[in-house]
């Protein structure tokens, strides 16, 4: 079952057994789409009436303070289901100072996640890459259980020459044009202007498409940074997935600007249809580079992704059939890992964010 916070207090049941109960909750004032858990007493009775064996928790915020305070005696998960110091830090300052420089400027951010490991069971990350750099800041409890596709949708055998003749016509390009897609919101983190402008720079030395598929409030300003150049489409999302699938095993590259990814399903979804990937060194989308035509790219740097794409050349046919992991072997592995948790049991509370002399971040 899933508490979340929401408009007013209820319960759900969706299937027998599947429950989803809401706390009446805040909105959050930079996003009025959301709510945030704003009073840790009715948490902590709403986790007390549903008495769970294990309780995780998905956010890095003040909730995880919340759900490590609560008292009772179910071990507890944090799951990192994102990168803030990526999304954010790290991009807005990164023009200005070193990532260890940035770091030691969010020190305090640092000390909040150490005491979030101190204080629950297991640190769950999607991906090496971010593993990595939460255990060089001194996290102890993170494993990492990568996610993974839904199956039977995705497949190389899914090409369409057709299709691709006709989006890169749609491009004011012949059929021996190179075409690439992008997909993801459009969203700041993802830098898109990043992906657009060296597509455009690497267009000058040879036939390039680039299809962009998403939604987002800054689609408009990406359209501006693209007006002019007939080879490059910002497209809607595309919300039939057997279309999406046959549109990525039919492109001949995916390129991806986000570092900030703390597991990157696109690119998931991009290795199970055979399409070769363009992603940055940094983040979890470097983690699913593994083909021989996959390529890296100094994460922020266009001039490093310019150069990659000009010379990027991926075999469009017989890529074969990879092997790639299912959401449903992330889930297999999840459980297992909590259900060992519950087997050993909790003998004593760990310190609490007061013990080690630490204020919660909101």
């Amino acid at each position: 079952m899933v508490i979340v916070p929401g408009t007013e207090d209820g319960i759900e049941e969706r299937v027998p057994g599947q429950i989803i109960a809401t706390i009446r909750a805040p909105r959050m004032p930079v996003d009025r789409r959301y709510h945030y858990f704003g009073d840790e007493a009715r948490l902590h009775r709403a986790i007390t009436d549903w008495q769970p064996d294990h309780l995780e928790c998905s956010s890095p915020w003040a909730s995880a303070t919340m759900v490590a305070q609560w008292p009772g005696s179910a071990p507890r998960s944090l799951v990192m289901h994102a990168d803030p110091l990526s999304a954010y830090a790290y991009r807005w300052f990164g023009g200005l100072a070193s990532i260890e420089t940035i770091d030691r400027g969010f020190d305090r951010f640092w000390r909040h996640l150490r005491t979030l490991d101190s204080q629950f069971d297991l640190i769950v990350s999607a991906s090496d890459n971010f593993t990595r750099r939460l255990t060089a800041g001194g996290l102890t409890r993170v494993r990492t259980n990568p996610m993974g596709v839904e199956p039977g949708i995705f497949s190389p055998r899914l090409r369409d020459p057709a299709w691709r003749a006709e989006t890169l016509a749609s491009l004011a390009l012949g059929p021996d044009a190179l075409l690439l897609m992008g997909i993801g919101r459009y969203s700041p983190e993802k830098r898109w202007d990043l992906v657009i402008d060296a597509v455009m720079a690497a267009g000058q030395s040879r036939p390039i498409g680039l299809l962009l598929v998403g939604e987002g409030r800054a689609r408009k300003r990406l359209e501006k940074r693209a007006s002019g150049c007939p080879h490059i489409r910002i497209a809607d999302a595309v919300g039939d997935r057997a279309d999406l699938a046959r549109m990525m095993a039919s492109a001949d590259g995916l390129v991806h600007g986000c570092e900030a990814e703390t597991f990157c399903m696109v690119a998931a979804e991009a290795r199970a249809s055979g399409l070769p990937l363009i992603v940055p060194d940094r983040g979890g989308a470097a983690d699913h580079a593994l083909g021989p035509d996959d390529r890296l790219y100094a994460a922020t740097d266009p001039d490093a992704l310019r150069h990659v794409i000009r010379s990027f050349a991926p075999a469009r046919y017989d890529r074969g059939t990879p092997v790639v992991r299912t959401m449903d072997a992330h889930f297999d592995e999840l459980f297992a890992a909590y259900g060992a948790l519950v087997a050993a049991g909790r003998p004593l509370m760990l310190p609490s964010a007061a013990a080690v002399g630490h204020a919660p971040l909101g």
